[in-house]
């Protein structure tokens, strides 16, 4: 799990969708309740981030 604290402006869409791709990549595809919950976060960080156009 990312122990970086990063507000939702901080990165972008793309980075945020690696971070999210390389979760899965760990997790086998199966997330534990922890990992859910990082994913969660992940997900809302990465629709608050810039889109590219």
């Amino acid at each position: 799990m990312s122990t970086t604290v990063e507000t939702l402006s901080e990165r972008s869409a793309a980075e945020v969708n690696e971070e999210i791709r390389a979760l899965w990549l760990r997790s086998g595809g199966t997330l534990s309740g922890e990992q859910r919950e990082e994913y969660q976060r992940l997900v809302l960080e990465w629709a608050a981030a810039p889109q590219p156009v």
